[in-house]
């Protein structure tokens, strides 16, 4: 509703302004073709997040400097902090990186939007720039049509900065036109109160254009036509700053937790920087002077003097909140919880910003499935064969364990699957189908989806083995015939000794021994079936055994086999080597 209102209200604005001074339309036009490029530039940049830069952003994030320094030079390099907010929201959902590390990827892309005005200063202001866009224009189109990937993201690059350097042009020529009609230094206004006045323009202006580098960009074609005073532009750059986290908070209103924690993140470190600079705004004005001397900046180059100004004072906020980062992430945390508690059947790892990136997506779906059998189907497991998790995790003997544990459970395994469950396994289908569907995946992300769909298929065809079995465990378990007895526990006995192996290769550091075990398991259940039917062959042709319960007892063999097998090849996918999971 918020967006639907500034919308509504930034049209009425534009088309007043048209209409009532035509003269600004050259200028409202290169804003506009400026806003276009960055838009173009940032999806040409998308191809390339699938690969190295995720990889770089998830790694890098270990340590403070490391996520400051890498969130400063990728937003330097592809001139869109909105993307890297993007990448760290959905890196965060996905649990593949921490607050504090997402944190310190946002305070590093404010220092990298400095970027964009050493370029619009020190660049697309000192030659004619559009000698230059239409090139890039022409050239980014081509590479666009082509069908490679690649080449479209390197079209859309190059048309990004194409359109961008072409804003720049016609706004410049916009101001050169205004200087013919109007003189907007009439309106500068001295003092500590002007510098209140033009923070606040600067926030509202970037909260319309939803951009702090496009507004930026304005500011510094307005002070190098000579339309705004340099000390007012300096109060201007501070407010664009500012304005930058309305825009995130305005976006965050209808994303997940991660991402209102961020826009908070951002907010405050923008309002503590922003306040700082207002406050001190003439001592760092000086010290501006004083490094321009030192890097050989003319005095009267006003443009590339609030390009340096802008970079200080980004970099002194980053400084000044570094000892703060853990106690913010500490706020962050208590202040926004979620709303709800999830309940046992909701997903707790899927949400619409893990399906940004492939990365993100086969990572939560990982986790989702994780949880699932960690918290359903080992348990609907272990209570169909009468056994709590703990015992099964204790270090007694599984016969021993068998034999002392014929307590019946009263559960119902319809009613588990449907409540603990079903839910989650339909989500995890439909995030896994939309990976596959809507994101360009390569041939070993697609493989990895589709072996993670299996896996949770294998979990549900283990719900109805198990269930089947379970029928006739109640039905034995206190019988006067021994060996019918005897045949179920072995049969509890079985899995008991497979739940372990399960456990063994989640937590023992010793992979390729709990694998092989896994192995030698999985060759043995091949066998079980032969052996079985040998021994219940056995047990009828001695009359040991009604004819019924050999009935009973020939299904369930082949029920355990099958549950065996299934939880044997979801052991391996979710926590060891996967090489037999694709097997039918």
């Amino acid at each position: 509703m918020i967006k639907k209102w500034i919308f509504l209200i930034v049209l009425v604005i534009l088309a007043a302004v048209l209409f009532f001074n035509p003269n600004f339309k050259t200028i409202a036009a290169g804003v506009s073709i400026l806003l276009f490029g960055m838009i173009t530039l940032e999806e040409g940049f998308k191809v390339f997040t699938k690969g190295p830069l995720k990889s770089l952003l998830r790694k890098a994030t270990d340590k403070l400097y490391k996520s400051i320094s890498l969130g400063a030079v990728v937003t330097a390099f592809i001139q869109s902090s909105s993307l890297v907010s993007v990448i760290t929201i959905s890196f965060i959902s996905a649990g593949l990186i921490t607050l504090a590390g997402g944190i310190g990827l946002i305070f590093g892309a404010n220092i990298g939007t400095t970027a964009t005005a050493w370029l619009v200063a020190g660049f697309g202001l000192k030659i004619n720039i559009s000698v230059l866009a239409m090139p890039m224009l022409i050239f980014g189109i081509i590479f666009s049509f082509q069908n490679n990937n690649v080449f479209k993201g390197i079209g859309n690059i190059l048309a990004g900065l194409g359109f961008f350097f072409l804003g720049i042009h016609f706004m410049k020529e916009g101001f050169d036109v205004f200087n013919d009609h109007i003189d907007l230094t009439a309106y500068a206004v001295p003092g500590f109160l002007g510098v209140v006045i033009y923070t606040l323009i600067g926030i509202f202006m970037t909260t319309i254009l939803q951009s702090s580098s496009a507004s930026l960009a304005l500011v510094l074609t307005a002070l190098s036509a000579g339309q705004i005073e340099y000390e007012n532009a300096l109060a201007l750059a501070i407010g664009t700053n500012v304005g930058t986290t309305i825009t995130a908070l305005i976006g965050s209103i209808g994303s997940n937790i991660s991402g209102k924690r961020l826009a908070l993140a951002h907010l405050i470190f923008n309002l503590v920087t922003g306040i700082i600079a207002v406050s001190i705004i003439s001592p760092l004005s000086r010290f501006v002077n004083y490094l321009s001397e030192i890097f050989y900046i003319s005095a009267d180059d006003y443009t590339l003097k609030l390009a340096l100004f802008h970079t200080i004072f980004n970099i002194l906020g980053v400084l000044i909140m570094i000892p703060f980062i853990k106690k913010l992430e500490r706020f962050l945390l208590s202040f926004i919880k979620d709303s709800k508690v999830k309940d046992i059947d909701e997903p707790k790892f899927l949400n619409k910003s893990v399906l940004e990136f492939p990365g993100t997506v086969i990572s939560s779906l990982e986790k989702e499935t994780k949880y699932l059998f960690e918290n359903a189907i080992y348990e609907i497991v272990s209570h169909s064969v009468n056994l709590h998790r703990n015992e099964i995790e204790s270090g007694i003997k599984s016969k021993k364990l068998i034999k002392k544990s014929n307590a019946d459970f009263d559960i119902n395994v319809r009613d588990l699957y449907a409540h603990k469950v079903k839910t989650i396994y339909g989500k995890i289908l439909e995030y896994a189908t939309k990976a596959q569907t809507d994101l360009n995946l390569n041939e070993e992300q697609n493989k990895r989806i589709s072996e993670i769909k299996i896996a949770n298929r294998k979990m549900v065809e283990i719900i109805r083995d198990v269930k089947e079995l379970r029928r006739n465990i109640i039905n034995y378990m206190d019988s006067d015939n021994e060996n019918i007895k005897n045949e179920y526990n072995k049969f509890r006995r079985r899995t008991v000794k497979v739940l372990r192996a399960i456990n063994r290769l989640k937590f023992d550091e010793n992979k390729e021994a709990s694998y092989n075990e896994f192995l030698e398991m999985r060759n043995k259940a091949k066998d079980a079936s032969k052996k079985g039917n040998k021994n219940i062959n056995n047990l009828i042709r001695k009359h040991l055994i009604t004819n019924y319960m050999a009935s009973s007892l020939v299904n369930d063999h082949e029920n355990v086999n099958d549950m065996i097998k299934k939880l044997i090849q979801v052991g391996e996918l979710l926590y060891g080597e996967r090489d037999s999971i694709l097997e039918p």
